[in-house]
């Protein structure tokens, strides 16, 4: 049973706060925490988020709370959504409370900013002992919130707990499939961010429907030019975490990276652009992750490669454009991912 099953969202961001309200609606105990004890009591008595989801209330369920070291310790399944860059410090706060045999699970997207390390080998490491699982996939929070039809993706080692952590997020208009492939689900989430940024600068410079079609396809070659380095399976790729995160990403106006890009194929200046979408916009860290990754493995990655100089400021949208269409002619498929047969 759902209810059998308590559960802390960390992190009362939007993503973390449709969660929250998302589980709550199943029937499942749930607690959200937010860091901020104000903003705890405001939501409280409001019982709405009314910073990220202000038309969306609290189901009666949905319990609220600051106090970090309960919320983990009363819970069967820790769930944290926080920004990849906040991600180590609340995973280091919380690993001496995570009960023997309790769930660990998140749907933060991104890198570790530094080492350039994917989520999951962290958790492994303060966390070996416990379940795992990433939950990713193309989610808008507003849309989860309202009720919307959506499908998403848990990955984890543990199968059984992949499949424990979907039918909790199970939902009427809520389909949560589950695979085991999690590098490859991280690398798809994370770097969607990136290519989203692209796509936005090609629309916010009004190249047109083709341009952005153009970006979008090349952009998931570089995906799985990556990911097939890396080890990750091409269907994971191909999928929710890889294929559908990136057309959602790049194609609607609620994703922060994308607004991002427009702004700069608009002209606005980056840190204006930042300050205007007024939450965290996570490829800005992520796009040096990227190419780092990239630069260890010996693999080439145009697009993402401009949009780091873009938003490292070394070169203006126009010159970025310049030189990805000034590249040489090729096949469109390397060897490796399209073998003769």
């Amino acid at each position: 049973m759902k209810t059998s099953t308590p559960v802390a969202v960390l992190g009362a961001g939007s993503w973390g706060t449709a969660l929250a309200v998302l589980l709550a609606r199943n029937g499942v105990p749930t607690t959200l925490w937010g860091r901020s004890a104000q903003a705890v009591v405001d939501m409280a008595t409001a019982r709405a988020n009314t910073r990220y989801l202000p038309e969306m209330p609290f189901p009666d369920g949905l319990q609220l709370s600051a106090a970090l070291e309960p919320c983990v310790r009363d819970a069967a399944i820790v769930l944290v959504s926080v920004p990849s860059h906040a991600f180590r410090e609340l995973l280091d706060e919380i690993a001496p409370w995570v009960a023997e045999g309790a769930g660990i699970s998140w749907a933060t997207k991104g890198f570790d900013p530094g080492s350039g390390r994917f989520l999951h080998e962290l958790v492994g490491e303060r966390l070996p002992d416990n379940p795992a699982a990433v939950v990713t996939g193309p989610s808008f929070a507003r849309e989860v919130a309202q009720g919307l039809p959506t499908a998403l993706t848990v990955h984890s080692a543990d199968a059984e707990f992949a499949r424990h952590v979907a039918t909790l997020l199970h939902a009427p208009n809520f389909r949560a499939y589950t695979g085991t492939d999690v590098l490859g689900a991280e690398l798809g989430g994370a770097m969607k961010n990136v290519l989203a940024v692209a796509t936005g600068v090609a629309d916010g410079m009004q190249l047109g429907l083709n341009a952005r079609a153009g970006l979008i396809t090349r952009g998931m070659n570089e995906i799985l030019r990556l990911g097939t380095a890396l080890g990750a399976r091409p269907e994971t790729l191909m999928g929710l975490a890889g294929l559908g995160d990136l057309v959602l990403t790049c194609t609607g106006d609620l994703s922060r990276n994308r607004r991002l890009g427009l702004a700069l194929g608009r002209g606005i200046a980056l840190k204006q652009a930042v300050a205007e979408i007024g939450q965290v916009v996570e490829s800005i860290v992520t796009v040096d992750e990227v190419m780092r990754l990239a630069t260890r493995h010996g693999i080439e990655l145009p697009i993402a490669e401009q949009v780091q100089r873009v938003l490292h400021e070394e070169i203006t949208p126009v010159e970025g454009l310049q030189t990805l269409m000034a590249r040489e002619q090729k096949p469109e498929y390397a060897e490796e991912l399209c073998p003769v047969r």
